[in-house]
């Protein structure tokens, strides 16, 4: 008889309840995107439950507050700010999922998400709200990412938005699947363009399960398709969605390390990065390459996997699997900073 431990999975080890939401969140995806191209904004606010931001009164020790970085493009972030004495606090923007077309900083799990990595690690969290496609479509979101880091680097932006103990040199960028990719084009711009900023220095990128595609399917994206959450209509729709008209998923935007990608080799200042991967995704296998493209590019990476998880398990606080990764950021956390 083999052992338990040669024995793969067939399925993810889910309660009821995750499975349910993440019945219901397939279900509204579908409901709202068209053939067209375009989605139903009206109907899919109605699923999108929001989290008011909590200035006053802390919510398990966090405030939050929000703070416009650009009214002309409605770009804003909400910082979570934790009750810590540690004279030094580490700044995470995170950048939140949702295949660049769903969901905002004000999303109920990732304001929970925020929370928690603001109380757990301590550290002060700012959660972008970029544009969303189909309506606004590559580079936006890129750009809007990278102008939070402009907007973080003149001093006069950040008085009355960070606590005083906040270290804008010992800054992160993190974010999962749509996030997780934009938090790595960030990157890269802000490797090059280092020398244009006086206070901001990115020490980690916290990838957690990335959102990349390719036009040749890899085996993941078939083995496991329909995924939970993930199924290659869905993604399919996403990147058309987002993609520059004309282009296919071979995109530098989408495939980081296919056949047009930016070498990102001579990128000395590009930073250290932690890759979360779970086995029941459809997408783990582009989130491997990805780790190992970064390796054959001489950045400092490690790779950490979660079996028996699906895309998304971090947002479900009743998996004990979601608080072993808050623990594992935080581990990372202290690492960059220690270096």
């Amino acid at each position: 008889m083999a052992s338990a431990a040669a024995v793969a999975p067939k399925s993810p080890s889910l309660p009821w309840k995750t499975r349910l939401l993440v019945s219901l969140s397939s279900v509204c995806s579908d409901l709202v995107t068209r053939r067209n191209g375009t989605l139903n904004r009206r109907l899919f606010r109605f699923f999108d439950f929001k989290s008011a931001p909590n200035p006053v009164k802390p919510i398990h020790g966090v405030l939050s507050f929000d703070v416009i970085v650009d009214s002309s493009r409605n770009l804003s972030v909400r910082v979570f700010t934790p009750r810590s004495d540690a004279p030094s606090l580490p700044i995470l923007v995170f950048f939140h999922g949702g295949g660049f077309a769903f969901l905002s900083n004000a999303s109920f799990s990732y304001a929970a998400v925020c929370r928690r990595l603001a109380r757990r690690i301590p550290a002060v969290v700012l959660s972008v709200d970029y544009r969303l496609s189909p309506e606004h479509r590559f580079p936006c979101q890129y750009d809007d990412g990278f102008d939070v880091l402009r907007f973080l680097d003149h001093g006069n932006n950040t008085i009355g938005l960070l606590p005083p103990n906040a270290d804008l040199s010992k800054c992160f960028l993190a974010g999962d699947s749509a996030g997780a990719n934009l938090a790595h084009h960030v990157a890269v711009r802000f490797s090059r363009q280092k020398s244009q900023f006086q206070k901001v220095k990115i020490i980690g990128l916290i990838s957690i399960q990335p959102f990349f595609g390719g036009v040749e399917r890899m085996e993941s994206e078939t083995q496991l398709d329909p995924g939970y959450i993930v199924s290659l209509k869905r993604t399919d729709w996403l990147w058309r969605a987002f993609l520059p008209e004309g282009s296919d998923r071979d995109h530098s935007a989408s495939n980081v390390s296919g056949p047009n990608a930016e070498a990102i080799s001579e990128l000395e200042e590009f930073p250290a990065t932690v890759v979360f991967v779970a086995g029941f995704d459809p997408l783990k296998d582009r989130q491997r390459r990805y780790h190992e493209w970064l390796k054959e590019s001489g950045k400092k990476v490690e790779l950490i996997e979660y079996p028996n998880m699906i895309h998304a398990f971090y947002l479900f606080p009743e998996l004990p699997e979601s608080s072993a990764m808050i623990d594992q950021v935080r581990s990372f956390v202290f690492k960059c900073m220690e270096a």
